[in-house]
């Protein structure tokens, strides 16, 4: 990590959760040069392809050259449910994408609706959309069908744990090989110290009476995909403590624990934006994680 950028982040730090706008425009903003140049040679983008009838039931696919039977990696963008897209900036969330492409994955950046349009349990049926349309078309693209990889980042988290986890919905996480949760919100909360409060309730409802049933959380025991957790040492209140959470209920369930990674001097944006720099800690070890399986 560049010096700048370090002492970037370590102001930031624990400041994070009191202006959440604030800060993660300031990492984002930290980010962009290092993005802007990072490499992408090599690489095939296709579009907007489309998954479903809705503008936003979209998905960009990354091909590396000479890709034939490659892995695929599935990402899921956040946004606290009522904002956010596949491209947040001409680089961010690509970054994502492109270092998994410079590893030989195909990689797959989807785009779904937002609330209130989309209410629970939106994000999750966009998601299964999204996974058929991956499992029924991927070969296409050089990709392996029976090698997905799902990573989902903050609310794009919840969808992909959703999809996962909850047996309501019926999907439990059929076409994924195995499964990544960046800094998710695991449990749908609006309580006082929740930022992001007003998109919880948009998403899950206005009655709390329903979040516990509707919340990750309650169905980690259901989840039985291979499993790996990852948060930041700066998080949107919580989220942190709902990722360790959520990795003991599995671990109670499966009778072992799901490999759990912090990464320590990074915040809510910076966890991700750090893809396709210099910096690969937490993309390495989603490799080590899904080669080891």
């Amino acid at each position: 990590m560049p010096t700048v950028l370090r002492a970037e982040l370590a102001q930031i730090g624990p400041r994070w959760a009191s202006d959440i706008a604030l800060y993660s425009q300031r990492t984002k903003d930290a980010y962009a040069p290092l993005l802007a140049r990072a490499p992408k040679a090599g690489i095939a983008v296709a579009r907007d392809l489309a998954y479903g009838d809705h503008p936003r039931q979209v998905l960009d696919v990354f091909r590396p050259a000479g890709a034939r039977a490659a892995p695929v990696v599935v990402f899921v963008h956040g946004g606290a449910f009522v904002r956010g897209a596949k491209r947040a900036s001409d680089a961010l969330y690509d970054n994502v994408l492109y270092w998994f492409a410079r590893q030989g994955f195909v990689g797959v950046n989807v785009e779904y609706r937002l609330a209130p349009e989309a209410v629970y349990p939106g994000g999750a049926q966009d998601l299964a959309r999204a996974m058929a349309w991956v499992h029924e078309r991927i070969g296409g693209h050089g990709g392996d069908p029976a090698r997905v990889l799902l990573v989902g980042h903050s609310a794009g988290g919840t969808h992909a744990a959703s999809y996962a986890c909850d047996p309501a919905l019926g999907y439990l996480g059929r076409h994924a090989a195995a499964l990544v949760l960046v800094s998710a919100r695991l449990r749908a909360d609006a309580s006082p110290v929740n930022p992001n409060a007003m998109g919880v309730r948009a998403y899950f409802g206005d009655d709390p009476a329903l979040y516990d049933v509707r919340s990750p959380m309650t169905h980690a025991a259901h989840c039985r995909l291979p499993l790996l957790i990852a948060a930041a040492e700066f998080e949107n209140p919580l989220l942190d403590v709902y990722a360790l959470e959520f990795a003991h209920r599995v671990a109670v369930a499966r009778g072992h624990a799901p490999p759990y990674l912090q990464m320590r001097g990074h915040n809510h944006m910076s966890i991700v934006a750090h893809f396709n720099t210099d910096e690969d800690l937490l993309g390495r070890a989603i490799l080590a994680f899904f080669e080891g399986k």
